[in-house]
């Protein structure tokens, strides 16, 4: 009855002034006082009977002034809650889904409601009384003159519909469909219809969705200036009647009609409340915000996602004022686009069965790049009414309060780097199993993407760890397992609550590059809803620490494992756990006699092989033309890479012929078959930090002399020989040597197990400096084995083995043709004439201090030897003596000198 008699009065031709309905408003307003006062009765009602309640509250606030409202909010905080909490259920009962909803949304339509089934039309629900309510107005034939300029309820939102070729007008199918099927269903009701007289009502009820949306947020507009005006004298701490509004007005499907009408007011009450809204106390309502922007930059409606990226824009702005930084805000944001890839599907398949980018991701990389566009954003606020430009803070605040297009593009290109990881994660889905290496890369990007929040980067580095101990690469596990450590040790020194301090963390840094040396607020700024720093504890750091010293252990890297237990032993010390500190000295002093051991045995330790591998071929995608290299284990042999790498890209190419280039010369890219690819994969070996790239000795040398304790590489060299004619090889009068140096984009070992080549030099060596190089070279392998200090006798017989197997390869006489071979290059006719003098002086210099250290060699070994000895003392002294002798031919000083 309340129902029919707020119809009459609407619909009054007496009562159509502005003065007159206020009065009537005036009048019926007390009866919202008692439904808050009965809101259990309320709760108990069935949905159209609620829904009845709720047009009767609309009704009567709609023509109601300002102050009697705001008079009625300033009464009571209990009775100010309860009424928002029936603009609540306004919303959600009113609600009006179209089961064509996904041409506004992806093709997935997923969406927080997405799983739900649709629901029937609320019209085919409607009691009796708003059913007659609904034919009589219907019936009114209100024109332009009778209708308030401030109404929602029944203005005309799409006048097309209207046609002479229509049978019936709505309302008098609707009469005459009612009076012909008495008891009939409503859903029957509805199918008799007309289809465009359906059509018609189809609209009447989006019309009456968006009216109800729009009255709700016309009140949360004039309660948001009623609060920061302070005329309503209350205390809402956190604002919950306007946040609660805002998440319900998100999370539920919404006309385009009220999407245009949001955004200013949303923009108003952030510049009025930002500083409450965008607190820690409202994180749930930041991340549900920022959720739901996201998600409806991905809808296909250009409109809907305009406004969403106005409304990420309007948090960067309102984050920068209020606190001088958008870190926190990037923290939530990066959260709610990783729950948001789990709701959008990414990728879809081909007609030829491979996956590719879907038009979901690609919207909303679209969305995310007009966010930083600061043209194209000037030109939609101006299009969409908004009174301010989008980053420029109220006049009130200073300059420096004003955010800046750079910040946001920072922001901007850390959610699109987050978006393409993710992307590029799906794609591979397929090969993961076949491709380890794109897969540990995969999870390697997801977790840099997420780093901003600790809980989603640590849980992609522990990803990422199981993959490469699937791999059986220990090394590179042990590295995330540190990565993980680093970043709790940073959290724990940003908070002071730790035994560790920023030396610490810098020791760790000389581990894993990885873990950054700057200790910032990203980590407490991470405290957002079920993600937050306060997981990050001592114990959780040991954890992972004990993790890597466990791996680096099986990867034999010993000096790490020294490194992280030092990095230990305090959290012990100041727990006075005295047998766990027992049990980390006990480790220690096995990890040191491990390392004597290494750089003790006469065999140079190796702890991995090194490749470069370089991708040439348009299937190759992003790799085309890069060069990486390649960290394996030390037992994989060249044709093992060459090998696994032919499988894996045979099977990715879909039947492209692959060929691998056997040789290290210079590829020329462009004179290959541009229909193939290729693969050339070279042996590579790491530069030490205090090396001299220049020297002309062969590499043998540089490495067995380096210490164990120097195993993180960020250069490698390879030699190429060559000759000026073309040909890889000649004589030792022809051959040039190149000298090619890779300087990767990070140190190995690294948290993947390949790192691109970002820088490569090379030099040449001429043919004399090749054989002067030969001939140093061995000189020094033997005056290193003679200059070496021994702890003890019990080194006499490492030492006699290695020093039997130097001596062998110089002076034996069925081998040292080679340094003959190089006196008759050189030293003899014609090839003598070419040398410059320097070059003849540096090559004879070189030679007799080869045969001094000899003789001295072959002293030190009979020292050594015992009868068992004798005979192969014997064939040395030979072999000297007849070398001696050769030589004497090129270099007559050599008799006088030895």
């Amino acid at each position: 009855m309340l129902v029919v008699l707020l119809c009459k009065h609407e619909f009054d031709i007496r009562y159509q002034k502005l003065e007159d309905k206020l009065y009537i408003a005036q009048l019926y307003f007390p009866l919202v006082g008692q439904m808050l006062d009965e809101m259990p009765v309320f709760y108990n009602l069935g949905s159209s009977e609620k829904r009845e309640v709720l047009i009767t509250i609309l009704q009567i606030i709609r023509n109601l002034d300002d102050t009697s409202l705001i008079k009625a909010w300033q009464q009571s905080i209990a009775r100010t809650r309860l009424f928002f909490k029936l603009l609540e259920e306004c919303l959600i009962h009113f609600e009006h889904r179209k089961p064509d909803d996904s041409m506004l949304m992806g093709s997935s339509s997923r969406s927080p409601l997405g799983d739900k089934p649709f629901p029937s039309k609320y019209s085919d629900r409607l009691s009796p009384a708003i059913n007659h309510y609904l034919l009589e107005a219907a019936r009114q034939e209100v024109g332009p003159q009778g209708t308030p300029e401030n109404g929602y309820l029944w203005q005309r939102v799409n006048s097309q519909l209207s046609s002479p070729s229509q049978p019936y007008s709505l309302r008098e199918a609707l009469a005459q469909a009612q009076s012909s099927r008495i008891g009939a269903s409503t859903l029957a009701l509805r199918e008799s219809l007309h289809p465009i007289l359906r059509q018609k009502l189809e609209l009447w009820e989006e019309n009456l969705s968006a009216a109800v949306s729009l009255q709700v947020l016309e009140i949360i507009e004039k309660f948001s200036g009623a609060v920061a005006s302070h005329t309503i004298a209350t205390d809402y701490g956190k604002l919950d009647c306007i946040t609660s509004i805002f998440m319900i007005v998100f999370s539920h499907n919404q006309p385009l009609a009220f999407w245009k009408a949001l955004f200013p007011v949303f923009n108003s009450v952030f510049e009025l409340h930002g500083a409450t809204l965008m607190a820690r106390e409202n994180d749930r309502f930041l991340k549900q915000i920022a959720f739901h922007l996201l998600r409806l930059a991905v809808f296909r409606n250009v409109n809907v996602r305009k406004r969403a990226v106005i409304g990420l824009q309007i948090l960067v702005r309102s984050s920068f004022s209020y606190f001088m930084q958008t870190s926190r805000l990037r923290v939530v944001l990066t959260i709610t686009l990783s729950e948001l890839m789990s709701e959008v599907q990414v990728t879809h398949m081909k007609s030829d069965g491979t996956l590719e980018e879907s038009g979901e991701a690609c919207r909303l990389r679209k969305s995310l790049e007009e966010m930083a566009d600061e043209s194209e954003s000037f030109n939609i606020f101006e299009e969409f009414g908004l009174p301010e430009k989008p980053l420029v803070a109220s006049n009130e605040q200073s300059p420096e309060h004003c955010c800046t297009w750079s910040e946001v593009k920072v922001l901007s290109d850390s959610l699109l780097l987050a978006l393409d990881a993710s992307l590029e994660h799906a794609l591979l889905a397929s090969v993961m199993t076949l491709d380890r290496y794109s897969a540990a890369e995969s999870f390697y990007k997801l977790a840099m993407a997420f780093a901003p929040v600790p809980d989603l980067h640590i849980m992609w580095l522990l990803h990422l760890c199981d993959a490469h101990q699937e791999m059986q690469s220990w090394a590179e596990a042990a590295q995330c397992a540190v990565a993980v450590a680093g970043v709790v040790m940073q959290a724990l020194v940003f908070r002071n609550d730790g035994v560790w301090s920023s030396d610490h963390v810098c020791a760790l840094r000389k581990i894993c590059p990885m873990v950054s040396g700057e200790i910032s607020s990203e980590a407490s700024a991470a405290e957002v809803e079920g993600y937050g720093a306060s997981k990050l504890t001592v114990d959780s750091a040991v954890k992972y620490l004990q993790l890597a010293n466990k791996l680096f252990s099986q990867a034999e890297l010993h000096h790490f494992c020294a490194s992280i237990l030092e990095l230990v032993i305090p959290v012990y010390k100041s727990r006075r756990a005295y047998g766990q500190l027992a049990k980390c000295h006990t480790m220690l002093t096995n990890i040191y006699e491990s390392i004597l051991e290494q750089e003790s045995s006469p065999i140079p330790f190796a702890d991995a092989t090194y490749y470069r591998v370089g991708f040439y071929g348009e299937k190759f995608g992003k790799l085309n033309r890069k060069e990486y290299v390649y960290r394996e284990a030390r037992d994989v042999r060249l044709g093992d890479i060459m090998e696994k790498l032919s499988h894996i890209y045979e099977s990715r190419l879909d039947g492209t012929t692959l060929h691998v280039i056997p040789d290290s010369r210079q590829v020329k890219a462009d004179e290959l078959q541009a229909e193939a690819c290729y693969l050339q994969i070279t042996a590579v070996d790491p530069v030490m930090e205090d090396e001299d790239l220049g020297s002309r000795r062969e590499r043998i040398f540089s490495l067995s002399t380096g210490s164990v304790r120097a195993r993180v590489f960020d250069r490698f060299l390879f030699d190429t020989p060559f000759t000026k004619n073309g040909k890889t090889q000649g004589g030792l009068e022809d051959q040039w040597k190149r000298r090619s140096v890779l300087q990767t984009e990070g140190s190995f070992p690294a948290l993947v197990n390949r790192l691109e080549v970002m820088k490569s030099e090379s030099l040449e060596f001429s043919p004399v400096e090749n054989a002067i190089g030969m001939i140093e070279t061995r000189t020094a392998a033997l005056r290193n084995e003679l200059e070496e200090p021994r702890s003890s006798e019990g080194d006499q017989l490492p030492r006699l083995q290695s020093l039997q197997r130097i001596l062998q390869g110089s002076v034996a006489v069925q081998v040292n043709s080679g340094v003959l071979s190089v006196c008759t290059a050189f030293l003899s006719g014609e090839p003598a004439t070419r040398l410059r003098s320097q070059e003849l002086q540096q090559l004879i210099a070189a030679l007799l201090e080869f045969m001094a250290v000899c003789k001295r060699a072959i002293r030190v070994h009979f020292r050594l030897i015992g009868d068992e000895d004798q005979e192969f003392h014997t064939q040395l002294v030979n072999g000297f003596q007849s070398l001696t002798a050769e030589l004497s031919h090129y270099i007559p000083a050599i008799l006088s000198e030895l």
